[in-house]
């Protein structure tokens, strides 16, 4: 049974709600909406690592400061695992879900991989170059269930299956559920990267039924650097990804990145208490959905990749034919407002998204999409800016816009 993680308060020095107010007004006037790629620091996030810098201590060490560390590690571990009802002591930090990812991919044990045609190139690439199989998708980003059930049929030799809960780029929540019951009715493990879903859905480790998880801290308003790899079964003996050292219960070597790990714990109970309060949700949901409407309307060649399948609330991925997603981004951020084309580690690339073709979209969709994503610090002013920057874009570029709506 998952440990209950212990409860700090939410307001961290009894911050006032004016102060809170303060913390969640948008960046220096600009509108950031590319949350999927990084959320913004929480500050109580940043005030709880804070007090870790001043803190000496290795959590290996057993005298007074190494002992007082380990127990703010302990802390955290249970914080983050009670987010997705998982065993603390199934529960890897590391570095972040690139690294979880690849730690499962090399170190489950299983001899043939098999992964979605959508997942993350942190998943993708290492697959690509394993010769893993492929589950195809619809167009409506959905994984085909039936072919996930024809590659297990095909080759009875122990798979690792690989499916995303959320897609980073459209935000299509996949049946993971679904496709871990196909998996072990063959023998085959599953694994879920949920690096995007986590703090923006409730997510249950034993509803997904996933034998391994994928947390990434910086996607939740938590610090770049740190992740975590949850087993459902804390004794499956997954092999070290780094060796070195007896740290994670061996399963990964070197010194813990304590203020990171404290800073992810803290951010875990924030979303949880988030994700508890249905207003908050609701709220960048009902954004996302207005963004989506004026959009639509005042051009309405432009789609909404993705609008037919269960999605992330927080997420909307626009394309507008005729004018290149990375056209759209610079000139959006040329106005102060941020948003992606792809994934962010892609971002320096030329490529079509990988997603969007997988999803039968020609190029003149695919190369014609820009990500929207909101997050916690996030303001209805931001997608004025936003709707306001892109329509004036379209104007310019040639594209007649609704007038009624582009006042």
């Amino acid at each position: 049974m998952a440990a209950t993680a212990p409860a700090p308060s939410r307001r961290l020095n009894n911050a006032s709600d004016d102060e809170i107010g303060r913390m969640r007004a948008p960046m220096n006037g600009s509108a950031y909406l590319d949350y999927n790629s990084g959320a913004p620091l929480r500050p109580l996030v940043a005030e709880a690592m804070a007090a870790c810098w001043t803190e000496a201590g290795n959590p290996s060490s057993i005298h007074g400061p190494g002992r007082a560390a380990r127990r703010r590690l302990e802390t955290a571990r249970a914080q983050v695992a009670a987010l997705v009802g998982a065993d603390p002591h199934g529960l890897v930090f590391t570095s972040g879900g690139t690294e979880a990812n690849a730690q499962i991919l090399a170190g489950s044990g299983a001899e043939r991989l098999i992964v979605s045609s959508i997942e993350h190139p942190a998943i993708a690439e290492p697959a690509d170059r394993a010769g893993a199989a492929t589950i195809p998708v619809g167009r409506d980003g959905i994984i085909d269930l039936a072919a996930l059930e024809r590659l297990l049929s095909e080759d009875d030799r122990p798979a690792l299956v690989s499916v995303m809960l959320a897609n980073n780029e459209t935000g299509v929540i996949q049946p993971v559920a679904e496709a871990a019951r196909l998996a072990h009715a063959h023998g085959a493990l599953l694994h879920c990267d949920a690096a995007q879903a986590a703090g923006r859905i409730e997510i249950s480790l034993a509803a997904l039924n996933a034998d391994f998880l994928t947390l990434s801290a910086h996607k939740m308003g938590g610090p770049p650097g740190i992740g975590a790899l949850v087993l459902a079964d804390p004794s499956f003996p997954v092999a070290p990804f780094l060796l070195g050292g007896g740290q994670e219960s061996r399963r990964r070597a070197g010194t813990e990145n304590l203020p990171g790990i404290v800073g992810f714990g803290t951010c875990a109970t924030l979303v949880g208490d988030d994700l508890n309060n249905p207003a908050t949700t609701s709220q960048i949901c009902t954004m996302r959905d207005r963004l989506e409407r004026a959009a639509l309307t005042r051009l309405p060649q432009a789609m909404t990749i993705g609008a037919e399948a269960p999605r992330l609330g927080n997420t909307a991925c626009l394309a507008l034919p005729g004018l290149p997603g990375r056209t759209q981004v610079m000139a959006l951020d040329l106005a102060g407002v941020a948003v992606s084309a792809g994934p962010a580690c892609a971002s320096g690339r030329q490529e079509t998204s990988r997603v969007l073709t997988a999803m039968g979209l020609g190029p003149d969709i695919a190369g014609s999409a820009i990500r929207i994503s909101l997050g916690w610090a996030s303001r209805e002013g931001d997608i004025d800016r936003f709707l306001a920057a892109w329509t004036d874009l379209a104007r310019r570029k040639g594209f007649t816009v609704s007038q009624a709506e582009a006042a």
